[in-house]
């Protein structure tokens, strides 16, 4: 039986943006990209995409999620996703929860490994702004924490978000046991 994961201590930064960004971004050259939304988003395609994105940066909660809880949560008609492909194949999503009629909040968003250092994260966040954007809410909010890539805050701010307030939070690791069950659903 394998040991169980130290908790992770996150130093949480909630950031909001109240108008567009006002930049504009060329597609990167020499990259077949396009972003689809994903209504009805299979599971196991939802739980791979997080996995490639999120595992370097300890992202585990909707792994936690039993399959009626994902379900819930992704098929939700406030929730969108869209995922990014690069040259066919997969590279990163995003995911916004529509709160109310002012609120959008940015839950999730990423690249897979194999797209860092492509030039396409910048250009793939604003295209994921522009769609949040075209919902017409009065303040787009987000979260990312230390745990995070390490440009991350930087780039938030880079297209119009602001710190509003920060805090901890605890990170609790997937065990051997739990990384077992989610390969087993996979």
């Amino acid at each position: 039986m394998g040991k169980t994961p130290v908790s992770l201590q996150a130093h949480v930064t909630h950031l909001a943006m109240t108008s567009p960004p006002k930049t504009s971004l060329p597609v990167p050259v020499n990259i077949q990209t396009a972003i689809m939304r994903a209504p009805e988003i299979p599971l196991p395609f939802y739980r791979y995409l997080y996995r490639q994105v999120g595992a370097r940066w300890q992202w585990v909660d909707r792994l936690r999620m039993n399959d009626e809880e994902l379900t819930a949560t992704l098929h939700d008609k406030r929730n969108t996703i869209g995922v990014l492909y690069v040259n066919g194949a997969p590279a990163g999503f995003y995911e916004y929860l529509t709160i109310d009629d002012e609120t959008i909040e940015l839950s999730h968003f990423g690249l897979f490994e194999h797209a860092l250092g492509l030039g396409i994260g910048k250009w793939f966040l604003l295209q994921t702004l522009y769609a949040i954007w075209t919902q017409n809410p009065v303040r787009v909010t987000t979260t990312t924490n230390n745990l995070d890539h390490p440009r991350a805050l930087q780039l938030y701010q880079m297209f119009g978000f602001s710190p509003v307030s920060t805090g901890t939070a605890i990170v609790r690791p997937l065990s051997d046991k739990e990384l077992l069950e989610l390969a087993k659903k996979s």
